[in-house]
């Protein structure tokens, strides 16, 4: 795996914790997951060679296709091309892009289903303040408003969005104006296709039929040749980027896809990058007790196999992950829900949730592995439940206990009553949620997935299966 020249800034690396699930009868012991660690190393070993052979040219068994392993040094070499490279680099060229959109409008649609947005959408929800697109332009920095549509047919929430954009007359100032990016590798998506056509049609009004307005107000992220491509090429789009080959949708959150959204709200994509990279080198170089990755694979796999945990409840601790947890049920669904085989993922936000679901987990089958999301820090300042003289509520005996107090009480309460009735948990422990912990997460789960992909002889790339209801859909239409 290809690493950068330059030394790898400090990070506070994301850590893996399985202790909770040693609990006897229902959990794991040491000694089944020191039983994994030879298939945990040769599969580690498939996937580096893997990235080999698709970095070779050289052809591809049939067992082996689709191979899309290109994502897995992506942000090594996207790292190493801007060191070298600079603005001229693929980088550079994606952040001048998002300065440039920035300073002419005050709204962004981004167009994509799948994996062409719930990686954008994750990064919003973890590193943007919690209500970005209400902010003033002042105080989101002169970054855009960004809505993601395309991902769905539904009537009413088109509408509702050209609402707020306007649907006559022309922009007459940075304030009023809004622009596009639409991501589709084809162009043949349906969803995605549909919303271009009717979004990019309300801006032509909004450009008031200028043509060079709307070129300059689309950035496209699509394949080369596809019929995305050559719609914007007629239009003469002044920036579009490329979606790489060998890199899947769903893999694709360390390309333009991602990486042009997340620019365009302010956040730091070389930092990104960077957390991807040291992600990487964890993955490359440790042991199963100290790989995250493995480890990772190597609980959820036994659990599984051993006990029948077959539904992977990723229990998110607050608001800001809900997104990144949706992403992880793409992800894990879409490659090894195959031959009748893989876990059914399930993302949930606590404490929310365990006013709904958490009844189901604390007493219901015994066919969950919980694994808890848990940030360290906290970026505003601690806020104290406070004294008032109204106390009918009885809190002023917690006047001076603060929101993260209680979180990790609610933590560390619910932890004990899962084990209490022998329920296994792991933690997976983000040091903050800021763009370093981002990428070392979204890299983390990804060579998790393709890893155990290769541990239980199923292809992780390719989505057969999502094809069937397109076959159906565009039957039922022209039919």
């Amino acid at each position: 795996m290809a690493s950068s020249e330059t030394a790898q800034p400090a990070i506070a690396p994301l850590r893996y914790d399985p202790s909770g699930v040693m609990i006897e009868k229902t959990g794991l012991s040491p000694s089944d997951l020191e039983a994994l660690a030879p298939q945990l190393e040769a599969a580690r070993s498939e996937v580096l060679a893997d990235l080999e052979l698709w970095h070779s040219g050289k052809e591809v068994p049939a067992e082996k296709e689709p191979l899309d392993a290109g994502f897995t040094d992506l942000p090594d070499r996207l790292l190493k091309a801007y060191e070298e490279e600079g603005d001229e680099s693929e980088l550079g060229q994606i952040i001048a892009a998002a300065k440039r959109i920035s300073s002419k409008v005050d709204r962004v649609v981004s167009l994509g289903i799948g994996g062409s947005y719930m990686g954008a959408r994750a990064l919003m929800e973890a590193c943007c303040h919690p209500y970005y697109n209400e902010l003033s332009r002042k105080a989101r920095g002169g970054h855009p408003r960004i809505y993601f549509e395309g991902n769905n047919v539904d009537n009413d929430a088109t509408q509702g969005l050209f609402d707020l954009l306007g649907r006559e007359g022309t922009a007459d100032s940075v304030e009023d104006q809004w622009g596009i990016v639409v991501i589709s590798k084809s162009g043949g998506t349906l969803e995605t296709a549909v919303a271009f056509r009717q979004f990019l049609s309300l801006l032509w009004q909004s450009c008031g039929r200028d043509g060079d307005c709307v070129a300059e107000l689309v950035v496209p992220v699509t394949g080369e040749g596809g019929k995305l491509h050559q719609l914007v090429t007629e239009l003469g789009c002044p920036d579009t980027f490329f979606i790489p080959d060998g890199v899947g949708g769903r893999f694709s959150i360390f390309t333009a896809v991602g990486l042009l959204p997340a620019a365009l709200m302010g956040i730091d994509i070389v930092k990104l990058l960077q957390g991807a990279r040291f992600m990487n080198q964890l993955f490359q170089t440790k042991s199963p007790g100290e790989n995250p990755v493995l480890d990772y694979v190597g609980v959820c796999h036994a659990m599984e196999k051993k006990h029948g945990a077959d539904i992977r409840l990723l229990s998110t601790w607050g608001k800001g992950l809900e997104a990144a947890g949706m992403w992880y049920d793409q992800l894990l669904s879409e490659s090894l829900g195959k031959e009748e085989q893989g876990a059914m993922p399930l993302t949930v936000v606590n404490t929310r949730d365990l006013h709904s679901r958490g009844q189901q987990h604390q007493e219901g089958k015994r066919d969950k592995l919980i694994t808890n999301v848990i940030v360290e820090q906290w970026k505003r300042d601690r806020l104290a439940v406070g004294h008032s003289d109204y106390n009918q509520d009885q809190l002023n005996d917690l006047a001076a206990k603060t929101l993260p107090e209680i979180m990790t009480a609610a933590i560390q309460g619910t932890n004990t009553a899962y084990h209490e009735d022998g329920r296994p948990t792991a933690d997976l422990i983000m040091p903050i949620l800021d763009e370093a912990t981002m990428g070392q997460y979204f890299q983390m789960m990804m060579l998790a997935t393709v890893v155990e992909g290769r541990l239980i002889d199923i292809n992780p790339y390719g989505q057969p299966g999502v094809e069937a209801y397109k076959k159906h859909m565009k039957s039922n239409l022209s039919s």
